[in-house]
């Protein structure tokens, strides 16, 4: 169990892990076939090193009470609750270059229903003007941890190139039941347990993103 207030670990409820599966059903651009594939994130939160205290959060809206500190407060009985139209965005921009291999998410959809997101993308730059779409994932009534492992490869291994990149952004596309606005009630960005050299010179650690290369999946 998580020592930090009341949010457990992965590996505490089979019921979360069971989130974990993700299905592919895009088709494989590199077979040139359809192939139908379960990608599982490869690490659990204690192999990791969290980062996000380091990085400086912005919203695209909040409600008044329910703003970003609910967002960083280990605790998944608060919640963010964005305040406007869709898409919502969250920005984590850190100060220099940071390799990241997982951002992960608790959802609620049990107590948050239509306020739970259903389709989110994760994009990475150096700043908002050169931002690319790394994962695109829809949700079916998610509860628990959403781990998002992040590559500069096109599998995902505990081998797998991390995403180098000072911008993270979670856009937020649509909610559960077609719902106006969004809970998100913690969101952790995962670091290697061993930090690696970055060079912020390097423009090789963001994958190349197209509509061909952009992951489409499902949690289910």
């Amino acid at each position: 169990m998580n020592n930090l207030n009341n949010v457990p670990d992965t590996e505490d409820a089979e019921d979360i892990e069971d989130m974990g599966d993700i299905v592919d059903d895009d088709e494989n651009i590199f077979l040139g076939r359809k192939e139908r594939k379960f990608i599982r994130s490869e690490f659990k939160h204690e192999e990791l090193r969290e980062i996000g205290s380091s990085a400086m959060w912005s919203l695209s809206s909040w409600k008044a009470g329910n703003g970003i500190e609910n967002l960083r407060d280990n605790n998944v009985i608060t919640y963010w609750q964005s305040d406007g139209t869709l898409p919502h965005f969250i920005n984590i921009q850190f100060p220099k270059k940071v390799l990241v291999v997982q951002i992960s998410l608790w959802l609620d959809y049990k107590n948050d229903e239509s306020y739970t997101p259903n389709k989110i993308t994760i994009r990475a730059g150096t700043n908002f003007g050169d931002l690319q779409d790394l994962r695109t994932i829809e949700l079916e009534e998610p509860d628990g941890w959403i781990d998002i492992q992040l590559s500069g490869d096109h599998t995902l291994t505990k081998t797998s190139r991390p995403v180098g990149a000072n911008l993270f952004q979670i856009a937020i596309k649509s909610n559960q039941q077609n719902g106006k606005d969004s809970h998100i009630r913690q969101i952790k960005v995962f670091a290697p347990k061993i930090p690696i050299s970055c060079d912020d010179d390097s423009d090789d650690d963001i994958p190349f993103s197209s509509i061909e290369f952009t992951v489409h999946e499902t949690i289910r």
